[in-house]
């Protein structure tokens, strides 16, 4: 059987087509984190309701995740992600018209539910297509395509928000995000090693729950939950922090702090490439460790000590993000669509749950409440790494290949 090869031009296709695809979901999903102050005074609620803007729509996204993946294998790969980019790009439009808090949530849980699509069956769509050899790479310029959408989401909703409004600036991110589902469909190869299933509810739901006895993906899913739930607690808060005294930033210039995700593009594509070299294990702990210390950088009242914490802390993430999801693929022995998506359903669960766990801390302790916070999540997805890096050992004394 071929499979798509580093260094040819359906190779390249195949990366730019996803590049745009993860630009576009998270332009959409993260478009209303430097908003949150925006929102709170507009609404006139507190900061942990108006983190409730993500966290209704990641706990939408989460659930919908198990739906997406195991519709993706009955209907096709291509087909469900391109539906997903173009419908939530028309509701990330309508979203900026929204009027009252209660229905910008709403708007917002739709979007989780339309933006499942991609995540759900992006990584599984190359785990089947692409050649193992080039496998990391190309994962990796799909993480890094999430954190440039993430970025450009962040950034283009700050400044907009600064000159006009919120409402034009989410307004904004649907119109980019719409151009780039066209751009998706138009090129993407269609699956060639898709083998569709029968959609029968009670056999896609039991090949969903037999993933749980796999101990590699459990430990991966957990690790995914928390790496999340330090990701958006950092990221939701920083923003307050920031535009309090004694920094008392504006709102494009706390946007600007988003260009930090450029390392993040970075260590994705570059970390996941060493680890197709040196193994899986070894860069994920490293990962971790990197965010363990980027964290506590965070701690230091300069504020360029702060961005430079959160430029490591940001390098560690996308770097542990792109190594844990493209080893759930590999570990899967059946249903890799689905086993993605249960990964994205506890990465989008520790979101929602530490986004607004956070906002509690926040509220009571301040920065260092949160930073403490994200201290016991990173402590705890490293004693996860290494129960994942004793059993990988374990399973190389029974295979050549490297983990």
């Amino acid at each position: 059987m071929n499979y798509i090869q580093r260094g040819t031009h359906t190779f390249k296709m195949v990366n730019i087509a996803l590049f745009a695809g993860g630009f576009n979901t998270f332009a959409i999903l993260w478009g209303t984190q430097p908003l949150l102050p925006e929102i709170v005074k507009e609404f006139h609620i507190s900061p942990a309701v108006s983190s409730l803007s993500l966290s209704s729509t990641t706990i939408a996204l989460a659930v919908s995740l198990l739906i997406a993946g195991s519709l993706s294998e009955v209907f096709g790969r291509k087909p469900v992600m391109t539906i997903s980019l173009i419908a939530s790009s028309i509701l990330s439009i309508l979203t900026a018209f929204s009027p009252n808090f209660h229905l910008l949530i709403l708007c917002r849980i739709l979007q989780g539910i339309s933006l499942a699509g991609l995540p759900a069956v992006a990584m599984a769509y190359l785990g089947e297509e692409i050649d193992p050899r080039s496998l990391g790479m190309a994962m990796g310029l799909y993480i890094s395509g999430n954190s440039i959408g993430g970025m450009g989401g962040r950034i283009f909703s700050g400044i907009l928000t600064d000159y006009f409004s919120w409402h034009v600036a989410l307004a904004f991110i649907g119109i980019i995000s719409l151009l780039a589902s066209l751009i998706f469909w138009s090129i993407l190869p269609k699956s060639t090693h898709f083998k569709p299933r029968k959609f029968e509810i009670k056999k896609l739901a039991t090949s969903l729950f037999v993933q749980f006895k796999e101990p590699g993906l459990l430990y991966l899913f957990l690790t995914g939950f928390l790496l999340m739930g330090c990701f958006v607690s950092l990221y939701n808060y920083i923003g307050f922090e920031l535009m309090a005294p004694p920094y008392s930033l504006s709102q494009t210039l706390v946007g600007s702090i988003f260009i930090v995700y450029i390392v993040g593009t970075f260590s994705s594509t570059w970390m996941g490439m060493l680890a197709d070299q040196y193994g899986k294990r070894k860069l994920l702990m490293v990962s971790l460790f990197i965010v363990l210390v980027g964290t506590c950088i965070t701690l230091n009242s300069s504020l360029w000590f702060k961005i430079i914490g959160i430029a490591i802390f940001t390098y560690g993430f996308f770097a542990g993000h792109s190594i844990a999801s493209g080893w759930v693929g590999q570990i899967a022995t059946h249903d890799k669509a689905q086993a993605s998506s249960l990964y994205l359903f506890f990465y989008y669960a520790g979101s929602s749950i530490g986004g607004t766990a956070s906002g509690a801390f926040y509220s009571s302790f301040g920065w260092h409440g949160v930073v403490s916070m994200i201290v016991v999540l990173a402590i705890i997805s490293i004693i996860l790494a290494l129960r994942l890096g004793i059993l990988s050992t374990r399973r190389l004394r029974h295979s050549p290949h490297r983990i």
